[in-house]
């Protein structure tokens, strides 16, 4: 597993983390550019020309380049790094995930509502269950994520899911197979490692508890 959650595969191009010294999947980790002001930029769709800077999907591998001016090694040169831009990036990476999912849900790929969520866990229709951080953990409790590894998100607000369906809050949702929500784990997975929370809630009903 890398830092930021992915599984390693093996056809993967791998990268150094600047922070970290470690190699692995880029999936797991969060490409950084030189703008034409010297100033350091996220390049979170991966498509921005320049020489690639990597750091782990993690805010203390994050905070480390940026206290320690690995930007500057990396690039080779004196580089410049914005004022907040590890808070920038998570908003960043929690707008993405919010609009990976919201691009579910018009593909018909995804629910909300306790109601349709239970159903699709009824029927093996969800590859993965979301859930609000902020929700109650007694009601999130009568939800179990469905089998396998890659299967529960918990780093969305209700509010940010809220914006992903189109409501004020939601605090359950699930996604059905597709590259869509192979998309929304991924990127979900760096966006945890920058705010530092552990899915405890989903370890705990994967013990046992049964959807009801």
């Amino acid at each position: 597993m890398t830092r930021g959650g992915q599984k390693s595969r093996a056809d993967e191009p791998e990268r150094r983390c600047i922070a970290t010294g470690e190699t692995q999947p880029r999936a797991g980790l969060i490409r950084f550019v030189v703008g034409p002001d010297d100033q350091v930029v996220p390049d979170l769709l991966g498509k921005l020309p320049g020489r690639g800077i990597w750091v782990s999907a993690d805010r203390k591998a994050l905070e480390k380049a940026v206290a320690k001016g690995l930007f500057s090694r990396g690039a080779k040169r004196k580089v410049s790094v914005p004022e907040g831009l590890v808070e920038d990036l998570e908003k960043a990476l929690a707008d993405r995930v919010v609009h990976l999912v919201s691009l579910a849900r018009k593909a018909g790929q995804a629910v909300a509502g306790y109601e349709k969520v239970k159903d699709w866990l009824m029927k093996d229709q969800a590859k993965v269950l979301i859930q609000a951080s902020d929700g109650s953990e007694r009601g999130k409790s009568k939800l179990r994520p469905p089998p396998g590894r890659d299967c529960f998100i918990g780093v969305l607000t209700a509010n940010e899911l809220g914006l992903a369906f189109g409501r004020e809050n939601v605090i359950h949702g699930a996604l059905a197979a597709g590259g869509l929500t192979s998309r929304v784990v991924e990127e979900a997975a760096k966006l945890r490692g920058l705010r530092a929370q552990e899915d405890v809630g989903a370890n705990r009903r994967r013990k046992g508890t049964k959807t009801r």
